[in-house]
């Protein structure tokens, strides 16, 4: 779809826009009333379908896909945030933000867990081969976006019109959404914690000013390189294949194994239960996190895919679609909640802040794996989204290019990313 045969998809916009604000205004469709948990769904949904409309529209070969719910849910909880309150309510007490995080958290499941089955069955030899540049990257990257953040801490600090720990707690905040990395934001909130909530605030504010360029960014980054450089990209699709682990996956699967169902949603669940409680360890303050123990429990799954004649893996289609379904809720839950203290807290600088924070520390870490790592295009652009930490740009590279190995090479950065900017986070606050 481009811009040019759009006119059904405007006409299908513009009904669900419509129907969307007569129930924000009156919660009623004539017979029909659309309230509660209910009008929860509505909105997701909505939201949703608004979201992928925009997202297929085509400027010059560059869309921005799936991100487009994102940007739809950032301007639903903009402007539609206190209707959605209103209707979520038990007595005084609304459970709206609840809600959304359940939907955010589910959708993260379905997401990375799906992208350790599918990565599962290359990524151990993957990192095997290429483990040091996966490790250096990742540092790179991070290291990048920290230096980028406290020369703006140090330089910016002086022109601020608010106290330094603010301003600091803020800077943090912005990084944690400039690389989308919610454990970086859970950490810098934890570490702020002592100095009072309005500290945690300034951390939520900086990080929802940010998440936006920061998804936006990366997903738009993945997409232009590959034409900037003018990549041939069967060929490079043909690097990154690997002929020989799809013949070992081919008999992992085989006839011999016994399928629990059909569709493989019982080990899938199986993995998905066993990571959660993975992520939860807590080993002195650190945690790999619903994400870190979700993608590690899946890749073993995938890797293994079998416990005696007991099928591990479910089938591609399940994966592809758990994926998409995945990714979908996590950015209409998140983006619903971020909308909201994204027009609160909102300042051109901070926005500039973020958007540098983003950008430069892809480009060295584009520039690095290329020259001095010497990696294949497409093995460099996954590595990026998982040194971004970025689970949008994964989907999105995923769909540009047509294959699911580059997820390999995601898997391969982002716990090296994940434990980097956490790190990094803690350090900024102690020592800054």
């Amino acid at each position: 779809m481009s811009c040019n045969d759009g006119g059904v998809c405007v006409f299908v916009l513009y009904i669900i826009v419509v129907f969307l604000i007569k129930g924000v205004e009156t919660m009623s469709f004539g017979l029909i009333t659309v309230n509660g948990v209910a009008f929860l769904t509505f909105c997701v949904f909505a939201v949703a379908a608004v979201g992928y409309i925009i997202g297929r529209v085509t400027v010059k070969g560059v869309s921005l896909g799936t991100a487009g719910v994102f940007i739809i849910a950032l301007l639903f909880g903009a402007f539609l945030f206190p209707s959605l309150e209103t209707q979520l309510k038990i007595g005084d007490v609304t459970f709206v933000k609840e809600a959304l995080k359940i939907i955010e958290n589910i959708g993260l499941i379905f997401f990375v867990t799906s992208v350790g089955f599918i990565a599962g069955p290359k990524f151990f030899r993957n990192i095997k081969a290429n483990f040091k540049s996966y490790v250096l990257l990742g540092v790179v990257i991070i290291l990048s976006a920290s230096l980028i953040c406290v020369l703006c801490i140090a330089i910016g600090g002086k022109f601020s019109g608010v106290d330094g720990d603010t301003f600091k707690s803020t800077m943090v905040g912005i990084l944690a959404g400039a690389l989308t990395s919610t454990p970086a934001f859970s950490a810098s909130k934890e570490a702020v914690g002592e100095l009072g909530a309005s500290f945690e605030d300034a951390v939520s504010a900086g990080y929802a000013i940010a998440y936006l360029f920061g998804v936006v960014g990366v997903v738009l980054f993945v997409q232009l390189v590959p034409k900037i450089v003018k990549a041939d990209m069967a060929e490079e699709i043909k690097r990154i294949s690997d002929d020989h682990a799809c013949d070992v996956s081919a008999k992992k699967n085989g006839k011999s194994l016994i399928a629990v169902d059909e569709f493989g949603f019982m080990s899938f669940s199986s993995a998905a239960i066993i990571g959660v409680f993975v992520g939860s360890i807590k080993v002195r303050g650190f945690s790999l996190t619903i994400t870190g123990g979700c993608i590690l429990v899946a890749l073993l799954f995938g890797h293994f895919g079998k416990i005696g004649k007991i099928n591990l893996t479910p089938n591609a289609a399940s994966l592809r679609t758990l994926r998409e379904l995945g990714l979908m809720m996590f950015l209409i839950g998140a983006g619903v909640s971020g909308g909201a203290k994204f027009v609160e807290y909102f300042q051109p600088i901070y926005f500039l802040y973020g958007a540098i924070i983003t950008l430069l520390p892809m480009i060295v870490g584009f520039l690095f794996a290329k020259f001095v790592l010497k990696m294949p295009l497409l093995n460099n652009l996954g590595s990026i989204t998982g040194g971004m930490t970025s689970t949008p740009a994964l989907g999105t590279l995923i769909s540009v290019t047509g294959t699911e190995d580059v997820a390999s090479a995601y898997a391969a950065t982002y716990p090296i990313a994940l434990v980097s900017v956490v790190v990094a986070s803690k350090l900024i606050i102690m020592f800054c």
